[in-house]
């Protein structure tokens, strides 16, 4: 058998909706499973012997991990992975990948875009134009806030929050951050704690990955610190937002206004955010264009490829990146 028939026989595991170019070039190397879900209880006996790489958008559990004992790697499409338990798969010797890099400009431009649509409110101007309020009214009313002497801090300062403040440097904006630990180089302010990155600016914006370090790390205290005229932008994880504190703080004026692609139950969005007048609201589009989400499909496949040819896998997340491959 070549090495080509060999890579055919490979059973993926592609569980619910996925991307198509994916699927495609999955169908071409390998041999497709499919659930309806990523559910443990959906595994089927044949899976259980076949199925040695899961290509998925996140959501894969320690229970479904352990439904497949001759699993080797999961592909996660996109650059968070915190759905996925990388921990348990590293200590069942399971190599866990994800998309970095391909996304990072594409996430950053939509913050940019959703950052000025939240201060000088775009889309309600272009909805005055579009339902005829113009003709009828006038002019569309000034906008209150404007992005001209606005400090911003960013919050998480990995791939897509450096390339968000390399933007915001055109803009003539000063930039400050906090990690979790200091980037060693950079000429931006650090601030060790984010209530002190919040104390310190108007306009905080989270790249902040998701799980259970940064659980509502926005939260009612975060927000007061802010200040009256401040701006949130969050195209991160709605995770880090208690959003039933961020719907009050956006009530009661202790912030002036919101701008959010993600949110903590997707689709769900909660009422009291889409009834607020002063936020600008996103479906999650941060990396939702073609070609991006082509490069990102295109990079998953390609982790599975190399793990299946050469032993090794181009992206390997920080929890499973010392693991080798099975002789």
């Amino acid at each position: 058998m070549t090495k080509a028939e060999q890579q055919q026989a490979v059973a993926i595991l592609v569980p619910g909706q996925f991307n198509d170019h994916a699927v495609g070039r999955i169908d071409r190397t390998f041999s497709r499973a499919w659930i309806e879900r990523p559910d443990a209880s959906l595994v089927t006996d044949e899976m259980r012997r076949t199925v040695r790489g899961v290509a998925a958008f996140g959501g894969i559990n320690a229970a479904l991990i352990d439904a497949l004992p001759n699993l080797e790697i999961i592909a996660n499409f996109g650059v968070g992975y915190d759905s996925v338990d990388a921990r348990h798969a590293a200590q069942r010797g399971v190599m866990v990948t994800n998309t970095p890099d391909v996304l990072t400009e594409e996430v950053a431009d939509t913050a940019i875009g959703l950052l000025i649509n939240t201060v000088r409110e775009l889309p309600r101007a272009e909805t005055w134009l579009r339902d005829g309020s113009w003709a009828r009214n006038g002019n569309y009313p000034l906008s209150r806030l404007t992005l001209r002497g606005r400090r911003v801090g960013i919050f998480g300062m990995g791939r897509i929050g450096l390339a968000i403040a390399r933007r915001l440097e055109a803009f003539g904006l000063p930039i400050a951050y906090h990690n979790r630990r200091q980037v060693e180089g950079l000429p931006y302010e650090y601030h060790g704690t984010l209530k002190g990155l919040a104390e310190a600016v108007d306009t905080l914006i989270s790249v902040a990955p998701g799980g259970a370090s940064t659980e509502k790390a926005v939260n009612a205290e975060i927000l007061s610190a802010l200040g009256p005229n401040g701006v949130f932008v969050n195209i991160g994880r709605g995770s880090t937002v208690d959003e039933a504190a961020l719907a009050a703080a956006l009530a009661g004026d202790t912030i002036a206004a919101a701008g959010l692609d993600v949110f903590a139950d997707e689709p769900n969005v909660p009422p009291a955010l889409l009834a607020a007048p002063n936020t600008s609201l996103l479906p999650h589009v941060g990396s939702a264009s073609e070609h991006t989400r082509r490069a990102m499909a295109d990079l998953c496949v390609d982790n599975l490829i190399s793990w299946f040819s050469k032993g090794r896998a181009l992206t390997p997340v920080p929890e499973t990146e010392k693991l080798k491959a099975r002789s």
